[in-house]
């Protein structure tokens, strides 16, 4: 069995080919997000992204916001109104004839790098702030967590994402993520935290012994767990 998996972000749409125990058997292909990063416009690019990756059996998909059973609820840094209530998990098993699931992307990692041993959880720093909560290695029901108020006037996305880290700079985006990573500490009592996307690589602050950065690239690989672990 090989599955595409497909990780849609806020800047860039990635995928590739993997073999049932997650290692790749394709290259690793990328495109920037269209603008506007609409339903139609996502489509038409994955279509274009993974015509030249080879033959597969089954697909996953990343996708940043809360999805239902594979349908769209909220899309913040692609644009919610647009995307409301669509079923990205239908509309992409008709256009690539493959049987599809859609997760959240920040659970598409969590489920690729966890140990699957006690309370794990995955945050994205990228675009937007990005989590997933796994139990024993299976994925917990998905909480918005990045639009939990961090202060009265922000959410965790306003806080320290793209824009944060972009607007305030290094240091204070690290000042920043220091009082969020003390708060999810305390409130979820992790038995470990990874943390990737691309700002993980920012981070200049000291980190608890369970605390791991990883690679992006790696979380593209829990495309395999979500079929493996059916």
């Amino acid at each position: 069995m090989n599955i595409l998996s497909i990780d849609i972000g806020g800047s860039n749409i990635k995928a590739t080919i993997l073999n049932a125990d997650g290692v790749p058997i394709s290259e690793y292909a990328r495109m920037p997000t269209p603008e506007p990063a609409n339903p139609e416009n996502v489509l038409e690019l994955i279509k274009e992204l993974v015509q030249p990756l080879g033959e597969y059996d089954k697909i996953s998909v990343g996708f940043p916001g809360y999805v239902k059973n594979g349908v769209i609820k909220t899309a913040p840094n692609l644009g919610t109104k647009d995307w409301e209530d669509y079923d990205l998990q239908t509309a992409i098993a008709a256009m690539l004839g493959k049987p599809t699931i859609v997760v959240n992307d920040a659970d598409l990692q969590g489920i690729g790098m966890v140990s699957g041993k006690g309370l794990e959880m995955m945050i994205t720093l990228g675009t937007g702030f990005g989590t997933a909560l796994l139990l024993d290695g299976k994925l917990l029901p998905h909480f918005e967590i990045s639009h939990h108020p961090i202060k009265t006037d922000k959410d965790y996305d306003d806080y320290v994402g793209e824009k944060a880290y972009q607007r305030r700079g290094k240091d204070h985006w690290n000042y920043r993520m220091k009082k969020v990573l003390a708060v999810l500490k305390t409130v979820f009592n992790y038995d470990r935290l990874y943390i990737s996307g691309g700002n993980a690589k920012n981070l200049a602050i000291e980190l608890d012994d369970n605390i791991i950065i990883v690679n992006n690239r790696e979380g593209i690989k829990g495309g395999a767990r979500l079929w493996t672990n059916e």
